[in-house]
């Protein structure tokens, strides 16, 4: 539908109260909400929560129909674009514990791995990205530490070793010398275990999803260019295995914040 045509239609929605013609609207401008909601995901691919950004998304756009005044400058397309956008981020937030200054403090982290792998063609190790970041070993294990602890979907994803092995997140938390606890040690074993089962219980695509995600580091884009499908298909398969693996483990909650 053309603008001209779109304006048309939310006069008459204005000027009637019709549902129809704003539920018309909504259909209209529902590719809006979809194409903000991807974006967002392609920067921040550990958020693919699709189904809760594209409901926040579609209410901020039926809200904007609503509010909408022409008299202030803007057309409903970018009143609409402004409103979508600021519900996705604020859904983001609501979801994310970290505060914004660790997640600054992430972003650049990644990039300096990046630039340091794209010179010497291996990732960094601790004191070699300590020291790119101006700062020491022990700080730099203390950002992480905050990093795990404030996503509670990180404990058991897979992530790469320095020697480029894979490994479960909840094999590189700081030791806090609880290994020496015959308790502990097995708590954690029988939590590792649980959560391979659960794993394993995935369908193939789920699995193939989550090994390029977490272990090849590969961007959802890439992802849907190596199984040959879409890059908003690789998100919706991320998010449902999420939701899987939270299900299968729901009732090992407690035993695995005990070994975290």
């Amino acid at each position: 539908m053309e603008s001209d045509d779109a304006m048309e239609l939310w006069y008459e929605y204005q000027h009637s109260g019709d549902q129809r013609l704003r539920d018309r609207l909504v259909l209209t401008y529902a590719p809006l909400v979809k194409f903000i909601v991807y974006r967002k995901i392609g920067e921040l691919p550990a958020s693919c929560e699709v189904d809760d950004l594209v409901s926040a998304g579609l209410e901020a756009l039926i809200k904007s129909l609503d509010r909408y005044d022409p008299q202030k400058g803007a057309t409903l397309e970018q009143f609409a674009w402004t409103r979508i956008h600021g519900a996705v981020i604020d859904e983001l937030r609501r979801g994310d514990w970290a505060p914004r200054s660790l997640r600054r403090w992430e972003r650049d982290m990644r990039r300096v791995q990046s630039e340091f792998r794209s010179i010497h063609g291996r990732a960094p190790s601790d004191n070699e990205l300590a020291d790119a970041m101006n700062m020491t070993p022990d700080e730099l294990r203390g950002r992480r530490h905050d990093l795990v602890t404030s996503d509670v979907t990180s404990l058991n994803t897979l992530v790469l070793a320095h020697d480029g092995a894979s490994v479960e997140r909840i094999d590189v938390l700081p030791s806090e010398d609880e290994t020496t606890d015959p308790l502990h040690e097995a708590a954690k074993t029988d939590a590792k275990e649980r959560f391979r089962r659960a794993f394993a219980a995935l369908g193939r695509r789920e699995r193939e999803i989550a090994v390029l995600l977490y272990v090849k580091n590969l961007t959802l884009r890439e992802i849907g260019d190596v199984l040959g499908v879409s890059e908003s298909r690789v998100c919706q398969i991320h998010g449902e295995l999420k939701k899987t693996l939270k299900r299968s483990l729901a009732n090992d909650a407690e035993l695995l914040r005990e070994v975290a």
